[in-house]
């Protein structure tokens, strides 16, 4: 059988994730995985590390009596997961139990982090002592940092909120290299005066940062949970999908003029419209048209976005949790619309197919946009029945197929591929490739081998067993 080398490579446009916040719990990644077809390019993890606080490191809205509570962010801190790492933390609880769930199913983690701005340089190099195991990793520290209600705004001016962000990306990054830090402020809100929200504050930020990204909602109900967006309220608001292309596009180009016309890497590290505001149908149309702009626009210069999130107590979800049972999604139309998004060419990451290549092979994993994996061709007579892995090994592995991923486990045996089937038919005799990688097993790096940092190394020696069948087993005529 031949066998051949396979690129793992960037889509044009990156498709992420938002899983897990103030508004929802995290959702493991075997089932965002059976409900989209396909790993995305990072998920998305919201938490807070306010360690010097009287309840830390209780999550706030457990710690404090909710009386006097009318708005989401009137607690003493947000009210995020918290961080269990830092000084005199460890790194066996949240977020990197969700951290390396993720990157066992070929993802990246994309860590939305709202930090107390007077901790000390020790707390921070800790942090990034706790990142270096997981690759790649986007930092999103203290975002929407030009708006005013997060805790640390409250604690800080806006000034000091921007130092704190130049000293956190860097103190991080020299302990984990493999940080990749993202600035999120307000951008361009206001065209006509040509300047990003407190641009004198945050221009060195924009500077330090890796990536440049704004948060932007096409509608939004801010008021949730404590009252509900009807007529005449004013606890939500609403844009045309126009007007936010707009104004990010504006925001990036505010950011290049200020880093002397040289680019970064442009994202919007939140984008839905809120279901409250618009109801679920027009929900889905409007980030379909934002897609369709990108296309039509032929917006390089945007090089992602995160959808904001898989499943939410509210109506900012892929999914609505069942009010009675949290375990329970309710999927929304919103759903298909995004599934056939990330199925599109722009947002597909790249497969190239390479030389010839024989077992043992050692496969390498760099990130969810640089990996290195085998193709094996597989014959079609028709439309399957059965499509069937058989694995003696412990590999840890993802598999694509007709479009369709598949995630095996270490300690996994079989792998049904038939889901590949059921909504793209074979319409007759066709050949594929059956292309494998094989990520971190446990979701982190060996970061003492000499470029654990980045990469990850698997060797495989055997492929698995593979049965396909085009009709129904019938038992002998014995």
């Amino acid at each position: 059988m031949n066998i051949y080398k396979i690129k793992l490579g960037k889509a044009v446009c990156a498709a992420d994730l938002g899983d897990g916040s103030e508004r929802g719990e995290y959702v493991d990644q075997d089932y965002i995985l059976h409900k989209l077809g396909r790993p995305l390019r990072s998920i998305s993890l919201m938490y807070c590390y306010y360690p010097l606080d009287e309840q830390w490191p209780a999550r706030i809205s457990e710690a404090v009596s909710g009386e006097n509570i009318t708005f989401q962010w009137d607690y003493p801190y947000d009210d995020y997961f918290p961080y269990t790492g830092g000084i005199s933390g460890d790194t066996s609880g949240e977020p990197f139990i969700s951290m390396r769930d993720v990157r066992r199913h070929g993802q990246d983690v994309t860590l939305t982090i709202t930090i107390d701005p007077h901790v000390s340089d020790e707390h921070l190099a800790a942090i990034g002592d706790d990142l270096r195991p997981f690759g790649r990793v986007f930092l999103r520290i203290n975002h929407e940092a030009t708006g005013n209600w997060f805790s640390f705004n409250k604690r800080a001016t806006y000034q000091e909120v921007a130092d704190f962000y130049c000293r956190a990306a860097r103190i991080i990054k020299e302990h984990a290299p493999n940080v990749l830090n993202i600035i999120c402020i307000g951008g361009i809100e206001h065209p006509e005066t040509g300047r990003m929200e407190k641009e004198d504050e945050f221009t060195q930020a924009v500077l330090t940062a890796d990536i440049w990204s704004v948060d932007k909602y096409m509608s939004l109900h801010w008021g949730w949970p404590y009252d509900v967006a009807d007529e005449g309220g004013n606890s939500f608001n609403r844009l045309s999908v126009r007007d936010t292309y707009t104004l990010t596009k504006l925001s990036f180009e505010r950011f290049k003029y200020l880093n002397n016309g040289i680019a970064k890497p442009m994202v919007m590290s939140e984008l839905n419209a809120d279901g409250d505001v618009t109801g679920p149908y027009e929900q889905a149309e409007m980030l379909k048209l934002f897609c369709d702009i990108l296309e039509e626009d032929k917006a390089d210069w945007f090089t992602g976005f995160t959808f904001y999130q898989f499943r939410d107590r509210g109506r900012l979800g892929l999914e609505i949790e069942d009010p009675n049972n949290k375990s329970v999604g309710i999927e929304q139309p919103v759903m298909q619309t995004y599934k056939k998004i990330i199925h599109s060419s722009r947002f597909l990451p790249a497969l190239t197919q390479h030389e010839e290549t024989e077992l043992p092979i050692t496969l390498r994993w760099g990130n969810s946009e640089d990996a290195e994996g085998i193709g094996i061709p597989v014959h079609f007579d028709g439309d399957p029945c059965f499509c069937e892995l058989y694995f003696e090994d412990d590999s840890n592995l993802i598999i694509e197929l007709n479009g369709r991923w598949f995630y095996k486990a270490p300690e996994t045996k079989f792998v049904d591929l038939m889901p590949a089937f059921y909504e793209d038919h074979l319409s007759g005799s066709t050949d594929m490739l059956l292309r494998i990688f094989a990520p971190p097993a446990t979701g982190e790096n060996d970061t003492s081998t000499e470029d654990g940092l980045f990469n990850y190394y698997y060797t495989l020696r055997k492929i698995p067993e593979i049965r396909i069948r085009t009709a129904p087993v019938l038992p002998s005529a014995d």
